[in-house]
C-alpha cells in the first residue's frame, strides 16, 4: 500500500511535521518520491507506530532509533506492537524483557525492565553481570506473584 504524507499520518496518529522531522532525523527512511508524487509504504508506517510505542516505554529517540537500526519489517512490526524484539531476548534466558543493545559510545546508557504496571528497574549499562541478573530475576518472578488481597 501506498500512503500520501497526510495519509500516513493519519494512520500513525501524528502530524505531517511529525514524519518529515523523523524522516530527517533517520528515524524514518526517505520516501520513494520526491515532491508533489512523495508516497510512503508499509514500512513507514510500521517505523511510526514502533516509535509511538517505544516512546510509550519512556525511551528516549536516541534509543528507539538505534533499537530501529537494521530492523527487518516483521521486527518493526513486532515492535509496533509492544512486544520486546526476539533478537533482544535471545541473550536473555527465560527473560521477557529485551537484553540491552550493545553499549554506544556518548553518554551513559540505563536499561530499563519493567516489573508491574508502571513499574520498572533500571540497571545501568555498564554494571556488573550479576547486577543485571538480579534485576531479570526480579523481572522474571513478579509474573508467579500472587495478586494483592489473595495470599
Amino acid at each position: 500500500m501506498s500512503y500520501k504524507l497526510d495519509e500516513l499520518a493519519g494512520e500513525a496518529g501524528v502530524a505531517p511535521r511529525t514524519v518529515r522531522y523523523y524522516v530527517q532525523r533517520g528515524l524514518l527512511p526517505a520516501p520513494e518520491f520526491r515532491g508533489k508524487d512523495t508516497s510512503y509504504g508499509r514500512e513507514h508506517l510500521a517505523r511510526l507506530r514502533a516509535i509511538k510505542a517505544l516512546q510509550q516505554a519512556h525511551l528516549p529517540l536516541e534509543e528507539i532509533q538505534a533499537r530501529l537500526a537494521g530492523a527487518s519489517l516483521p521486527e518493526i512490526e513486532r515492535l509496533a506492537s509492544g512486544a520486546p524484539p526476539r533478537a533482544a531476548l535471545a541473550g536473555c534466558p527465560g527473560a521477557e524483557v529485551a537484553c540491552p543493545p550493545p553499549a554506544r559510545a556518548g553518554g551513559e546508557r540505563w536499561e530499563r525492565i519493567p516489573i508491574a504496571d508502571g513499574v520498572e528497574l533500571h540497571v545501568r549499562g555498564d554494571a556488573p553481570e550479576r547486577s543485571r541478573r538480579i534485576a531479570l530475576d526480579i523481572a522474571s518472578r513478579h509474573s508467579t506473584l500472587a495478586p494483592r488481597g489473595s495470599r
